[in-house]
């Protein structure tokens, strides 16, 4: 038996040591031990099943072939309710052999009906090109599986149109491609016996959303055809599978979560970067730490990406095969490069078995990356969390998390990747110094004694519900009986189109009155993306998100790709192109915002005497308006530069507290401390609300005031980072005295004086952190959870 949940690409034996003997050395590097806790996760044996009855034999046998000789107890289980016609979900660990629960039925209804069609959507091309991978091993006749996506050659899309029986892509293609040409897929349709949707727990937030609406744009398109196909999802452990996945697909959902497959044990470290000596840090003066070192320099922790560097040197030294994850791609970049430059110090040559690995990479330098994964010629890769998801790695003995991945579904994914096939493994959380993770390094309950968070998505939000509602329209008319399909507030929706001349309504329903398709970006990214060109060469470099390319692009921003610098020469935002240079500056770049906002309408609310807390609309105007150039082996500023870039408009929705003067100074916080009592206090919410919510602090934004102009009292604002909302700050409303309450004890925990990047300093801050008083916005947060109700 296989726990794998794809074909398997094996990176060979490593020699390397066990992973406790591994631990022991990497802790032995520093005088002082950075590591806070080890969890020592188990081995666990699997639970076989018997093949179920309906399994064809020659299904069986094919996956015998490929080492299946039994299927898991909640394979078996999750593939019979899929086969009798229930809407599934398996929502179990990494490598616990989700695959053979939806390609068991998928593959045995193909084999037993010749006219049955599947189609299986994930949300990167390299997942499903894995999958294609692993049922063309099963050399099924008649079964011809193929992807579609952006990467198919156009001359192979008709051909996998007419003959294909069982289609890979992913919900963008499903989006621009397959639903607005339904009549091109009208036999395909016909005849779908299924929908996979892989890795569904991906789809949260606004991207999310729209992935709903396009599942229902999909069914409308099926039962025009006269097919009602069975939904099949597969997802890491969450919390609540079986709601999540009937909000994505909005149908009723039965879940499968008992997991039966074996694991290999996994000895789990939390590492929290040492502080660096007084001399390593800003010259500047500033505020003392509590740490009884020194007296006259603030201590900076060692940042993440350094430590993350280092260890990945150390374990590919060791012969070990080494995963690391980085948040960014930027910081993916930095740490590839700083182990290849350590390996090359010590052993000149042994750097080429380090690289990165992010999206916006050319597609042929992606494939040629994963073909170096395949042959095992890469001992170590820094990755995005492009590889969260994606080829299936056996080989691993490690994974390096730089940082906190936003939630605890992502952790545990990415710690998976590493020990399969039953072996042990190491897996590392390396701490950034930032709130949510100095919590949780300093809380391991809050990590290893906690369940999943649920997958936050809100389909009704009207910013994805009208522009999905005119892609419908463009499809097929809508009719009254369509906007049940769509939920709460499609009638509103298709009001405010015919209103703004997008939609045209007849006696037979509402039809789209424009020639062109509507343009609707199902990832809310902020626009098309910026292609990144070397001005000398015209080479195309990358791209990057039109959401991300004020801040990563402007003019002076240091741009880097495959481990070489470039510098920005302009940003060209109307023609989506930026221009750089190479060049190796020693100084890095950090651009700074400001925000208005200002509220539209309350939701909801909670009078809590001194206290309110609310939930509503706003709109946020932000602007890039300069940067700060900084040392890179110091953190010092070496200046700011001004920048000329146009402002930003979001109406989103936000979460807000306001508190009477009169409570604060009750409190002991003085009228000239408040601005930045509250802006500590927004900092420090931000920071520990992915903690509730399945997001992280860039999905959302804050803002905070000594008197707002629409509350006329003391504000502290926290609103989700996309237009109409993501369910972020509804669940952060939801749970505000838990979320409150964490904040609070990480800044009153941490063993700074006056606020560090550990409490209250934010990364993101478009202020430079100023002013900030950290006291004082723990005298806040008690002012709040002493009024408001639990």
């Amino acid at each position: 038996m296989e726990s794998s949940s794809a074909a398997t690409v094996s990176a060979g034996p490593s020699p390397g040591p066990t992973p406790a003997d591994l631990l022991r050395r990497l802790r032995a590097r520093g005088a002082a031990d950075p590591v806070t806790h080890v969890e020592r996760v188990p081995a666990r044996p699997g639970v076989p099943a018997p093949w179920p009855s309906w399994a064809p034999p020659e299904l069986r046998a094919a996956f015998a072939r490929r080492g299946v000789v039994a299927p898991w107890q909640h394979q078996a289980q999750a593939a019979t309710l899929a086969y009798e016609g229930e809407h599934v979900v398996v929502a179990t660990g990494t490598a616990s052999g989700k695959s053979l629960a939806y390609q068991l039925p998928a593959l045995a209804t193909l084999l037993a009906d010749p006219r049955a069609t599947v189609l299986y959507l994930a949300p990167t091309k390299a997942l499903a090109a894995d999958q294609l991978r692993a049922v063309a091993a099963l050399e099924l006749e008649g079964v011809r599986p193929a992807c579609y996506d952006g990467d198919t050659p156009r001359t192979e899309r008709e051909w996998i149109r007419r003959h294909s029986r069982f289609v890979l892509t992913n919900p963008d293609m499903l989006h621009h491609g397959v639903l607005p040409g339904h009549a091109q897929w009208s036999g395909f349709l016909r005849r779908l016996a299924y929908v996979v949707i892989d890795e569904c727990h991906t789809y949260r937030g606004v991207f999310g959303s729209h992935v709903a609406h396009v599942l229902r744009r999909l069914r409308r398109q099926c039962a025009r055809f006269g097919s009602t196909p069975v939904f099949v999802l597969a997802s890491a452990t969450s919390g609540d599978p079986s709601t999540a996945a009937g909000r994505l697909t909005g149908l009723p959902v039965t879940a499968v979560t008992e997991d039966a497959s074996p694991r290999g044990g996994v000895t789990f470290a939390l590492w929290e970067p040492p502080l660096l000596p007084p001399d390593s840090g800003p010259s500047t003066p500033v505020p003392p730490q509590s740490t009884g070192d020194h007296d006259d320099l603030q201590q900076i922790r060692r940042s993440a990406l350094r430590e993350t560097a280092d260890l990945l040197a150390d374990t590919v030294a060791e012969g070990v095969r080494t995963l690391a994850f980085v948040r960014s791609r930027k910081g993916a970049e930095v740490v590839a490069a700083n182990a290849r430059r350590a390996l090359d110090d010590a052993v000149p040559g042994l750097g080429d078995r380090v690289a990165a690995y992010r999206g916006g990479y050319l597609r042929e330098e992606r494939r040629e990356l994963e073909r170096a994964l395949l042959h095992g010629d890469l001992l170590g890769l820094a990755s995005t969390n492009a590889l969260e998801l994606g080829v299936d790695l056996v080989g691993l003995d490690a994974v390096l998390i730089c940082g906190y991945p936003g939630t605890r579904a992502s952790l545990w994914q990415q710690a998976g990747r590493a020990g399969r096939s039953g072996q042990e493994a190491l897996a590392v959380l390396v701490a950034r110094d930032d709130p949510l993770d100095t919590y949780l390094v300093h809380h391991p309950e809050a990590i290893f004694g906690a369940p999943v968070e649920a997958t936050v998505l809100d389909p009704a939000n009207p910013y994805v519900l009208a522009p999905q509602l005119a892609c419908a329209a463009f499809e097929a008319p809508l009719t009254p009986a369509d906007l049940a399909l769509f939920g709460d507030g499609a009638k509103e929706a298709v009001d405010q189109l015919v209103a703004a001349g997008a939609l045209r309504q007849r006696p037979t329903g509402w039809y789209w009155r424009h020639r062109e398709r509507p343009e609707v970006d199902l990832r809310g990214e902020g626009g098309a993306p910026v292609c990144v060109v070397e001005s000398s060469t015209g080479r195309l470099l990358g791209t990057v998100d039109g959401g991300s390319s004020h801040f990563l692009l402007h003019s002076g921003a240091v741009y880097l790709h495959q481990g070489v610098s470039y510098v920005v020469d302009d940003l060209d935002l109307v023609d989506g192109c930026a221009l750089v240079h190479a060049e190796e500056p020693d100084w890095s770049t950090h651009a700074r915002d400001v925000t208005d906002l200002s509220v539209v309408s309350v939701r909801s609310y909670v009078d809590a005497g001194p206290v309110g807390m609310f939930l509503g609309e706003v709109d946020v105007t932000s602007q890039v308006v300069s940067y700060q150039r900084r040392r890179i082996a110091t953190g010092e500023v070496i200046d700011t530069r001004p920048l000329d870039l146009p402002a930003r408009e979001l109406r989103t929705v936000a979460v807000w507290f306001t508190l009477s003067p009169q409570s604060l100074t009750l409190a002991g916080v003085q009228p000239a401390d408040v601005p930045g009592a509250l802006h500590a206090a927004e900092h420090a919410a931000i920071g520990l609300l992915p903690l509730m919510a399945t997001c992280d602090r860039w999905d959302i934004g804050g803002l905070s005031t000594a008197v707002h102009q629409d509350t006329e009292a003391p504000t502290v604002f926290v609103y989700d980072g996309h237009p109409g909302g993501a369910g972020f700050a509804e669940r952060a409303y939801g749970t505000a005295s838990a979320w409150l309450r964490a904040t609070r004890d990480a800044i009153a925990e941490c063993g700074c004086e006056s606020g560090c990047p550990s409490c209250v300093q934010s990364p993101k801050c478009g202020n430079g952190n100023n002013p900030l008083s950290k006291p004082d916005a723990i005298r806040v947060l008690d002012v709040v959870l002493a009024n408001l109700p639990e």
